[in-house]
């Protein structure tokens, strides 16, 4: 079994995830995230100023965050799967 968690894999996850994003105030991105196994990531980003708000700089944020939490899931399902052997 390998011992570690390698950025194919989390691409991988992150290529057949599911997205979904929503704007709310004018200012706030909110970023729903559906992995493979179901498992749901919820992100969000906001700025101070609507006249400021991009919509695509808010998603990239929640994705980055997200891609983040993955590798913390996949770290720990890899961790607890090497100690029960």
């Amino acid at each position: 079994m390998n011992n570690t968690v390698t950025q194919e894999q989390i691409n991988s996850i992150i290529e057949k995830t599911q997205f979904v994003t929503e704007t709310y105030f004018n200012k706030t991105t909110v970023v729903l995230a559906k992995l493979p196994n179901g498992f749901i990531i919820v992100e969000s980003s906001s700025c101070v100023d609507p006249a400021n708000y991009d919509e695509k700089m808010g998603f990239e944020i929640c994705k980055e965050r997200i891609v983040n939490k993955v590798w913390e899931l996949e770290g720990f399902a890899l961790q607890s799967k090497l100690s029960n052997m």
